[in-house]
């Protein structure tokens, strides 16, 4: 069977609000690759990632992440630039492991990103927390499927998910579907989604203190994406990751 054969449909759940149409042309090239992370017991292991697309503009990381006994690992991550971008991680957590995610989604014109999380707690102690904010102007769509599996025994886990994403147009699409499969009883597994725009308020409050409506807009949507980063470690990649975006809000509002 070719790579192309398998190209997936939306009777699977993952990719429900893919742009198959664009996954078609590069699917040969893409099919099966996936980046293998593993984190030793004890370690602490953390990747920054801003998706680039090349031509066709379709850009596909797929992590598939295993962390020991007590380690950490932290991904954080900028969907910016792809006419179709997919951000997939797949995460094994072992005994009082610790995963941390951090996404941003930012589109405009027709562009469709997603971020996409399986997060397995196999055994007891294990914590995880996801953070994701979209910003979606013109007949952009942004997507977050976020699926949090506790396996049976794997007492006192601690999971989270929080997901926003704010409509600069009302053209655009927000897609947000938080998945919990648990089969323990002494865990804490939360998710929170919402979908909204600017607060006009906050705009008119903004304004009456003298700052211009463009300028306003800009730091209401700064402090909303700042979220996603706030947890990153090194002063150097969240400033990046910051810089990266603020041009890329500039560019939709």
């Amino acid at each position: 069977m070719s790579a192309l054969a398998s190209l997936p449909t939306r009777r699977d759940e993952a990719w429900r609000y893919a742009d198959l149409g664009a996954l078609e042309g590069v699917w040969p090239d893409i099919a099966g690759q996936r980046e293998e992370i593993v984190v030793a017991d004890g370690e602490n292991a953390a990747r920054q990632l801003i998706l680039e697309a090349g031509d066709p503009n379709v850009a596909v990381k797929t992590y598939a992440v295993r962390v020991a006994k007590d380690a950490r690992f932290a991904l954080h991550c900028l969907a910016i630039d792809a006419d179709y971008g997919r951000i997939s991680v797949e995460v094994e957590l072992a005994e009082g492991a610790h995963f941390e995610l951090g996404g941003a989604i930012l589109g405009g014109g027709e562009q469709t990103l997603e971020i996409v999380t399986n997060v397995q707690h196999v055994a007891p102690g294990g914590t995880s927390n996801q953070v994701v904010r979209s910003v979606l102007a013109g007949k952009a769509t942004g997507s977050f499927l976020g699926k949090i599996g506790v396996a049976r025994g794997a007492q006192q886990t601690d999971a989270n998910q929080s997901v926003k994403a704010m409509l600069l147009d009302r053209t655009a699409t927000a897609n947000a579907k938080p998945e919990l499969e648990i089969f323990a009883d002494d865990v804490k597994c939360a998710h929170g989604a919402t979908v909204g725009e600017l607060d006009r308020g906050a705009l008119f409050y903004m304004a009456s203190r003298g700052i211009p409506p463009k300028q306003a807009k800009q730091l209401m949507l700064r402090a909303f994406i700042a979220d996603a980063f706030v947890s990153v470690a090194d002063d150097a990649a969240r400033e990046e990751l910051e810089n990266k975006a603020l041009i890329a809000l500039e560019r939709l509002s």
